[in-house]
């Protein structure tokens, strides 16, 4: 039976099989559907959705390489990872990055460190202390 949602996010993609590989790949976070406009990846109560974007919408947009940052979006998604240097390999390896060491701080019992996916959307990583 599948869990009750707790909470969510959804990522708007251009290249959603990217997007989606990234953020399974990053979080470990196992996918639940995989449909040609949408993928969800769900763990206990939690579920990041990609959601390709339309083409009507998609007109004119596109990634470069490396991707811009789309630092002015309001919404930065969070997530937790065992290792922050493990993370910035597998986020590298998967078309994205995580910032260096130097700009990693700390946080409550957390380790802290921002990064963005390979279309430029910007997320965080915390690692527990």
């Amino acid at each position: 039976m599948p869990q009750q949602l707790l909470a969510g996010a959804v990522v708007y993609a251009l290249e959603i099989e990217r997007v989606s590989t990234f953020y399974a790949g990053l979080t470990r976070l196992p996918v639940l559907t995989s449909e040609p406009e949408h993928v969800v990846l769900a763990e206990d109560g939690f579920e990041l959705t990609i959601v390709l974007i339309r083409p009507e919408f998609a007109e004119g947009l596109s990634i470069e390489t490396p991707p811009v940052r789309r630092t002015e979006t309001p919404v930065k998604l969070v997530f937790a990872v065992p290792s922050i240097a493990e993370a910035r390999r597998i986020a590298r390896e998967l078309g994205g990055d995580v910032e260096p060491v130097e700009h990693e701080w700390s946080l409550h019992n957390y380790l802290a460190c921002d990064g963005h996916d390979p279309e430029g959307n910007i997320f965080q990583l915390r690692q527990h202390t």
